[in-house]
């Protein structure tokens, strides 16, 4: 069980016209990439921030989400139009913990900034949010989070998780590899590592 990244995001609003919308920026962010190999780690982490904010773009406020590409998870709450929390894991890590995990993040987030802040954030770690760094460590055993698990257990049961792959979650002409070779937050040599590796059917995976 692996706990990649958590990502604290304010999307950019896509029902307005791309000349109008406010970049989409992460505001802070930890990852934990030690599984991956020494030359895969730039290009996987370059991916791992396409694949948090492509999916924070698309979330509705309010929905809880799971998003699915490959071997990676995206474990999602928007909870208002410019703040979102995505927590990027393996198949194997239980959805409960992340989703306990970025609910808690999302809290401790709103009572440290306004959303005035938020709005005016400019760079990445303008507003961040040390907690983050304990947390990338401490949840990469989840039993860590058995406390949490546990007052969680009845408000889970009863909230309706969206549970998509990325495809599914594009609108109906986007393509992912069309916003692969658009994005301006991924290298020539991400792209290309990321085309290479699909052609071979194994893009990302452990080493």
């Amino acid at each position: 069980m692996k706990l990649y990244q958590l990502a604290i995001i304010r999307p950019c609003d896509l029902d307005l016209p791309e000349q109008s919308r406010q970049k989409t920026l992460i505001l802070a962010s930890q990852s934990d990439l030690s599984s991956y190999s020494f030359f895969q780690r730039g290009s996987v982490g370059e991916f791992i921030n396409f694949f948090s904010t492509t999916v924070a773009e698309r979330a509705k406020v309010g929905q809880a989400m799971v998003v699915t590409q490959n071997e990676h998870v995206a474990h999602v709450l928007r909870s208002a139009k410019s703040l979102c929390v995505v927590a990027v894991t393996d198949l194997e890590y239980p959805p409960m913990v992340a989703r306990s995990l970025i609910g808690k993040i999302t809290n401790e987030f709103g009572q440290k900034f306004s959303s005035q802040m938020v709005d005016d954030a400019s760079s990445k770690d303008e507003l961040s949010l040390d907690s983050l760094s304990d947390y990338i460590v401490k949840y990469q055993d989840p039993k860590q989070a058995d406390n949490i698990m546990k007052m969680q257990v009845e408000l889970d049961q009863t909230k309706a998780v969206m549970h998509q792959t990325i495809e599914s979650l594009l609108e109906r002409n986007e393509k992912l590899d069309s916003l692969v070779d658009k994005s301006n937050d991924l290298s020539m040599q991400s792209k290309a590592f990321y085309k290479t590796a699909k052609q071979t059917n194994s893009c990302c995976i452990v080493m």
